[in-house]
């Protein structure tokens, strides 16, 4: 089970990544291309091409950890931008993992005036 404290920021690397990249391949993309410290302490997590693997990368305060989760049906929801990042919480972060939508939902009904 992965336990992160209260502080620490999830950022989702928008679009795919070569899921064949390891620690270093994803730590420079942590840096160079989102342009944060893969060592401070935060979460990463990449997608592959075909969408149903998922890589969180993080630093642990002794070394780099990489937890790597393959979807046996169905895709892992992504956004849909081709490169950023996206924040996520640490519910949203359980859901992603467990397969489930973490995007909010769209409201479809907006309330009228009642006066």
């Amino acid at each position: 089970m992965i336990t992160l404290s209260h502080d620490v920021r999830i950022w989702l690397c928008a679009g795919h990544t070569d899921m064949r990249k390891g620690f270093d391949g994803l730590s420079a993309i942590a840096q160079h291309i989102l342009q944060k410290d893969p060592f401070n302490g935060h979460v990463f997590v990449f997608r592959g091409k075909r969408g149903d693997r998922v890589k969180l990368l993080w630093w642990d305060g002794q070394g780099l950890c990489l937890y790597y989760k393959r979807l046996e049906h169905g895709r892992f929801v992504w956004p849909s931008a081709t490169s950023g990042a996206v924040h996520l919480s640490q519910a949203q972060l359980s859901m992603l993992l467990e397969g489930i939508d973490w995007r909010p939902p769209a409201r479809r009904y907006r309330p009228e005036n009642s006066a």
